[in-house]
């Protein structure tokens, strides 16, 4: 299950979405297990209001009308925005919480609201998780160091929408290990992202990332999971990094 926030003390360019075209005899996205066309194609109730009440009872996804996935695409490039802004600025002798400053001002001055302030009792406005800290750091008066891998997670609300993303950047000279682990990590990432069509499925975007990964001498976290954003911070369905090919939604 998703753990929103285990406490851990710790003192590019955006991809244009592309809408996805079901296909006559492609599996039906009610869940039926039948092709499409034989399905809600040929029904009366393939409307999309008919299908977002559907995907809400059976799935607690909510289907996001266009001019939504417009506010959340806004939501994103700004939440991207956020990470240039850091990557330009990180550097050695700086604290998390130097870094928590620069995206906490930069949301605000973007007439956006940090997600993560105050959800339930997390204390900053960002993550900062360095080197051994898999997610979810709070910011605070750890020096970053040369060598050092940080992960920083913005979640900005933009005009009611949000976004969720994150970046690992490296600090100085990283080691052999370090760049090896962030490489596959951004690949993984990649091929998971190869996986998001039409006909696929949650379990097809776990397996791309598992067995990258595994292939590389490297293992998947299984406690944290990804997660659907847009009217909430952390939405259906959930993504787990790892899964068997047609299984899940």
């Amino acid at each position: 299950a998703f753990k929103p926030y285990s406490y851990v003390s710790c003192t590019g360019k955006m991809m244009k979405n592309k809408t996805a075209k079901i296909g006559r005899n492609d599996p039906c996205p009610c869940g039926s297990e039948l092709k499409y066309k034989k399905c809600c194609l040929a029904k009366p109730t393939s409307k999309h209001k008919n299908l977002e009440a559907l995907y809400a009872k059976k799935y607690r996804i909510r289907l996001k009308q266009p001019k939504d996935i417009e506010g959340i695409k806004m939501a994103g490039r700004l939440a991207i925005d956020t990470l240039d802004i850091i990557e330009l600025e990180i550097r050695t002798g700086m604290t998390t919480d130097n870094i928590n400053t620069i995206a906490h001002k930069f949301t605000l001055k973007n007439g956006a609201i940090p997600a993560p302030l105050n959800y339930r009792g997390f204390p900053k406005s960002v993550c900062v998780s360095v080197n051994e800290t898999i997610c979810h750091g709070i910011p605070g008066k750890r020096i970053l160091q040369d060598g050092d891998i940080v992960n920083v997670d913005v979640t900005p609300i933009l005009n009611g929408y949000y976004a969720d993303a994150n970046k690992t950047f490296f600090v100085g000279e990283p080691e052999p290990e370090a760049r090896k682990i962030v490489h596959v990590a951004r690949e993984s990432l990649r091929r998971g992202i190869s996986m998001v069509k039409a006909g696929n499925t949650i379990g097809d975007i776990g397996w791309a990332i598992q067995k990258y990964a595994e292939g590389e001498g490297c293992s998947v976290v299984r406690e944290f999971v990804g997660h659907g954003v847009g009217f909430d911070f952390h939405e259906s369905p959930q993504v787990p990094h790892f899964g068997r090919r047609g299984e899940g939604i």
